[in-house]
């Protein structure tokens, strides 16, 4: 059945104006900022879209497609998956710098640990040479007196 010439007008008057509505940010529940939402909205079929109304279909991708250049997101789903891409991307590059400087910290502790390891080696060492030192030393030693040096008292009287 063919369209008259009012018919073909007012389709036409509907797509003009679901477009303008959807690049203006006003997106149905449930629908994008589509040519299957665009069809829905004006009341043809998404088939009649493309084989009728082609010369629209373009013009609204073309405009839809000038807005998302200019920064503009007439879909606020779209611009929430770009933020939400945004986000996981920085998220990602923080968690990546994070794990680096957890690993540097890591080699940082086990350094740490081993040098602590190595300076409580020594100073164990050096406890056990000093405990055998005290031993050895506090012993007299055989045919030696005790005191024997020291000053005898009449020297340490004349200075």
């Amino acid at each position: 059945m063919a369209l008259s010439a009012d018919q073909r007008d007012q389709i036409e008057r509907r797509i003009r104006a679901a477009i303008d509505r959807m690049l203006a940010g006003q997106i149905p529940a449930g629908g994008a900022c589509d040519v299957k939402t665009l069809a829905r909205e004006a009341g043809i079929s998404r088939a009649a879209l493309y084989r009728t109304w082609g010369h629209l279909k373009d013009e609204f991708e073309k405009r839809r497609g000038a807005a998302w250049a200019a920064g503009q997101q007439p879909d606020p789903r779209e611009a929430r998956i770009a933020r939400l891409r945004e986000q996981n991307q920085r998220l990602t590059n923080k968690l990546a710098r994070t794990h680096t400087e957890f690993s540097q910290l890591k080699e940082r502790h086990q350094l740490a640990l081993s040098a602590l390891t190595a300076k409580d080696d020594e100073v164990q060492r050096l406890r056990r040479e000093l405990s055998t030192f005290s031993r050895t030393s506090l012993a007299p030693v055989p045919g030696q007196r005790q005191g024997a040096n020291r000053p005898p008292a009449s020297q340490s009287q004349a200075r």
